[in-house]
């Protein structure tokens, strides 16, 4: 297979969504066209979904993503599917299509590591979907909290409700059910597979709300912290409450270190809040900032940073905005950027790595707390 990067002209990317979902309907269709792209196809396993969003957006729908990968006339894919993307990435870098792959990416360092070989022989550009790192203002709070001088605290806090009080002003059609059940059992399977080796013998409870809650919506936390150019803790204790076992996603509450840093990290599902809310605040000795996060689904929404500085008694307060692009659009332009000009990705395989790593002592410490011990993959891969 020619490894030679594929290089097209400007504006004239051609790529393909797999996975015609909320995500793909409401932020990358329309977002894809802004950044410039030439979207032609779209695949879904509901061949009901695929044909009905294939119309609306004039596009070519396919239920099979081989059909995507063969395709000579695609240079680039998104994976937005439910669950782990480490399998289409693999195919799709291997069919030598450039990929930005929707988290969670893997659920395992092995999967990361296998895809690390496959993409060092693609010459292809592969990135990760965390679109926190690529709002307009995380470069700007990234710097102010570089300013800060004898931090003590970093506090992320989170109000996740249930899908309706996010997406109904999406006024989306019912999902159908018409997908080919086979194809979602064996990723399920699969998914089970990797959460086992991740976790080892773990609990049913905390093997499910590592894989759809640790990975699905907490990983992001750990990218945002990242992106502020912070350290994640190594050791957390957590609290998962009320029940790990009941039939909504327990709230989560952890704690970590880093030097003389201490973390707080308080993700909480609050399915009748009125919207999604995310806030990061920092203490330190000269000076305290505020970065309330951007909602998701909602594409001209802006973050707000608030950075407050003091000298003696005189105090500054300075609230940063931005213009109306959001970091799903300004993570286009960056894949696009690097598509085009080889830039470096800053959401590669080595920062999903990291997160894996603490999201499996995340899940380590939540074992911990109700009284079982896990050994996981991270244990495992230390004690060799």
């Amino acid at each position: 297979m020619d490894t030679t990067p594929a290089v097209p002209p400007a504006d004239s990317i051609r790529i393909a969504i797999i996975g015609a979902g909320t995500i793909s309907q409401s932020v990358h269709i329309p977002l894809l066209r802004r950044a410039g792209f030439n979207l032609t196809a779209v695949c879904d396993l509901s061949p009901s979904r695929v044909t009905e969003v294939a119309a609306l957006f004039g596009l070519r729908g396919v239920t099979n993503p081989d059909d995507i990968f063969g395709d000579q006339d695609i240079d680039a894919v998104i994976i937005a599917t439910p669950g782990s993307h480490a399998d289409l990435t693999a195919r799709a870098l291997q069919a030598g299509k450039h990929v930005l792959a929707e988290k969670p990416l893997a659920l395992t360092i092995a999967e990361i590591e296998q895809l690390e070989r496959i993409h060092e022989t693609s010459g292809r550009v592969a990135q990760v979907g965390y679109m926190k790192m690529y709002d307009p203002l995380t470069a700007r709070a990234r710097t102010e909290t570089q300013a800060l001088t004898d931090t003590r605290l970093v506090r992320i806090t989170v109000a996740h409700p249930d899908d309706s009080p996010q997406i109904d002003h999406l006024r989306m059609a019912v999902p159908p059910r018409d997908a080919d059940m086979a194809v979602i059992n064996a990723a399920n399977a699969y998914e089970d597979a990797r959460v086992s080796e991740a976790l080892g013998d773990a609990p049913a409870s905390l093997a499910n709300y590592y894989k759809n809650v640790l990975n699905g919506s907490v990983v992001h936390e750990l990218s945002l912290i990242r992106a502020l150019g912070l350290e994640l803790p190594t050791e957390w204790t957590a609290d998962a409450f009320p029940t790990l076992d009941g039939d909504a996603p327990a709230c989560l509450l952890a704690t970590g270190s880093v030097g003389d840093i201490r973390y707080i990290l308080s993700w909480n599902w609050v399915p009748e809040y009125p919207e999604y809310d995310e806030e990061l605040n920092i203490l330190a000795s000269n000076g305290r900032l505020s970065y309330r996060m951007a909602k998701p689904y909602l594409l001209e929404e802006r973050s707000v940073l608030n950075v407050q500085r003091h000298d003696g008694l005189e105090r500054q307060s300075t609230t940063y905005t931005e213009g109306y692009e959001t970091g799903f659009l300004r993570q286009l332009d960056a894949f696009k950027r690097s598509i085009l000009t080889g830039a470096p990705v800053e959401a590669g395989f080595a920062d999903v790595k990291k997160d894996i790593e603490s999201l499996q002592r995340l899940a380590k410490a939540i074992g911990r707390g109700i009284g079982v011990e896990l050994v996981t993959e991270v244990d495992r891969l230390a004690a060799r």
